[in-house]
């Protein structure tokens, strides 16, 4: 039985087939579950509820979860978000990143799947609040705050998204060291990255549009052509 120090997840499907079985499924392993069948629904949850994590389809008739994810996000809202995308639609994935979304899981999938992403993200929410490593993290003109979960830049504060913060974090915590596209995805998101997958680049791109001053010549977050990445905090050319 749910109760109420446990993490609130918030499903959006316009499917009640899906959402009913989905939500009996993570509710049957003691997650706490609302359900909503579209975006207005998804507000009123937020409005009443301490929302930890968003599970979003992408394709429902009123407001798509494309849309629904970018009204968050420029909203400021930082709320992890696992998108629910059609099997094999690439291009909706990479579109669903670019919006904000976290990640992404495409349809039908296997319950299980879905449990193991919901808690990987739940885990590393609990793991970056009780951190004890370097606390402040400062490159260029930029404070990474770890432990707060916040970015500044010359002192004003910068909205960053969940999948961006954990995206900063495996890099503030390892500057200067090449990092595989494997090895990225394995610290940031706990999975394995499959072959065709192209998320860590689209993160890449969203995390360079927030730190970098020309993205398209980036001095922080610096491709290592063949291998993966590598983040230079002090701005030193590789």
């Amino acid at each position: 039985m749910a109760n109420s120090e446990q993490p609130h997840i918030a499903l959006v499907d316009d499917d009640p087939k899906i959402r009913e079985l989905t939500a009996k499924y993570l509710s049957d392993q003691e997650l706490s579950v609302k359900t909503a069948a579209n975006g207005s629904e998804l507000d009123e949850l937020m409005k009443n509820n301490n929302i930890s994590l968003i599970i979003l389809d992408l394709m429902m008739p009123e407001e798509s979860g494309l849309n629904i994810c970018q009204r968050l996000r420029v909203n400021n809202v930082e709320i992890p978000i696992i998108m629910l995308t059609a099997k094999g639609d690439e291009v909706d994935r990479i579109v669903g990143l670019e919006m904000g979304a976290d990640d992404y899981l495409p349809k039908p999938f296997n319950p299980r799947e879905l449990l193991a992403r919901v808690n990987a993200i739940l885990r590393r929410q609990q793991h970056s609040s009780i951190q004890n490593t370097k606390d402040i993290f400062e490159f260029g003109n930029f404070s990474f705050d770890i432990s707060n979960r916040s970015l500044h830049k010359n002192g004003q504060e910068i909205q960053i998204t969940a999948g961006e913060y954990d995206l900063l974090r495996v890099f503030a915590e390892r500057p200067k060291q090449p990092l595989s596209r494997d090895q990225i995805m394995q610290l940031a998101k706990g999975k394995e990255l499959d072959v065709f997958d192209r998320s860590i680049d689209v993160q890449i791109s969203r995390l360079r549009r927030l730190i970098e001053e020309d993205p398209n010549k980036p001095k922080f977050l610096q491709t290592k052509w063949g291998f993966g990445y590598i983040f230079i905090p002090d701005s030193q050319q590789d």
